[in-house]
């Protein structure tokens, strides 16, 4: 063998231990950079899937009108003389409450009572005369109707005397007065606002595929903000027999209690009906439920036994659910995870399936079922 191929054999040698002395080190080296980039645990909040008691409830949004409320008017033109009210107060039905100017109206009464009394005292001599037979049947006649005439020209005015009285129609509570003394009022002219307010009426609607659900007489609770703190009880009073065409919706009245006059007609307030029977559903903070165009998911976590450290070994498996109603902060889960399994409330933005994570509850999201606006 000569020198030259020696030489030759030996580059050889190099070459091919260079090439597989750089494969050795870069599958070490890349292994090396994957062990020391895995993706490191995420930090997540859980709870336990466990079954709670739903009572089924239909939600609106209705307006407070009151059983009997009016705008008090005159119902004939005249000059006030006398309010005989205050503004806000109680008033019972009957009592006056404004006074017309009605001086010419009693004068013209005080002549139309003279001439029927006149009439009268005519009547009843040709009465006399007619029996004794000195005067004939038609003007015994004649004195009758003129009489019944005089009498009805006196009931007339009589009414319309009694009209410049105004007085209150039912029992309530006046609002502000909107007239004055010397003030001239014309047929139609509002004086004071008048409601009853010991009980309200809430006007609220509900679409036609909840008409299955409602009766009369089913339980009604109000709320409003004014009063977030209190719930105002009733019943359904009235379901409209017709549905409205453009919306299909269908118009509920209820009635409710308002001893304390708290609630004031013209208020809104949130309604819930209760319709049916209570339901055990397997419940989960909302936040749990990752919501997609292709469905509903949650995470739920797998215990893996523990690692080389000896710490559990914990993953996330992301799961498909259907889910059922919603109340508050909490939703249904009809299928998809089983009583007593660990879903992932927080922390999901981070997470696929199979990442590892470290669970922390020291901070919980709300789970209410009926939160309150400041929990909001």
């Amino acid at each position: 063998m000569t020198k030259r191929m020696v030489i030759m054999l030996a580059a050889v040698g190099i070459l091919f231990g260079g090439i597989f002395g750089y494969k050795a080190f870069v599958s070490h080296m890349t292994k090396k950079f994957m062990a020391s980039s895995a993706m490191p645990p995420v930090t997540v909040s859980t709870v336990r899937a466990a079954k709670d008691t739903w009572e089924p409830k239909i939600k609106a949004v209705g307006s407070l009108r009151a059983v009997r409320g009016v705008e008090v008017t005159s119902e004939i033109a005249g000059m006030v003389r006398d309010i005989r009210f205050t503004s806000g107060n109680e008033v019972k039905e009957g009592q006056v409450l404004v006074q017309l100017n009605a001086d010419s109206d009693i004068a013209q009464l005080r002549a139309l009572e003279a001439a029927a009394e006149l009439a009268k005292t005519t009547y009843e001599r040709d009465r006399k005369q007619f029996e004794a037979q000195a005067v004939s049947r038609a003007v015994l006649e004649a004195d009758f109707a003129d009489l019944k005439a005089r009498r009805a020209l006196a009931s007339q005015q009589a009414a319309l005397v009694e009209k410049k009285t105004i007085r209150a129609p039912f029992s309530g509570k006046l609002g502000i007065c909107q007239v004055n003394p010397g003030q001239y009022v014309n047929p139609g002219d509002r004086i004071v606002t008048l409601q009853s307010l010991d009980s309200l009426y809430v006007d609220f609607s509900l679409p036609q595929q909840e008409l299955s659900r409602i009766a009369r007489g089913q339980k009604v609770a109000a709320t409003s903000d004014a009063y977030p703190d209190r719930t105002f009880i009733g019943e359904v009073s009235t379901i409209n027999p017709k549905v409205e065409t453009s919306t299909r919706n269908v118009r509920i009245e209820a009635r409710i209690e308002n001893k304390e006059h708290k609630l004031l007609p013209g208020m809104f307030v949130s309604v819930e009906l209760q319709a049916g029977e209570p339901q055990r559903y397997l419940t989960l903070p909302r936040t749990a439920v990752v919501f997609n165009p292709y469905g509903e998911t949650v995470y739920v976590v797998d215990d893996k036994g523990r690692g080389k450290d000896g710490k559990p070994s914990l993953t996330a498996r992301q799961t498909f659910v259907t889910v059922g109603p919603s109340r508050g902060d909490q939703i249904a889960v009809i299928s998809g995870i089983r009583e007593g399994e660990t879903v992932v409330t927080s922390g999901q933005l981070k997470l696929k399936s199979g990442s590892p994570i470290i669970i922390n509850n020291r901070v919980q999201p709300l789970s209410n079922a009926a939160p309150k606006p400041e929990d909001m």
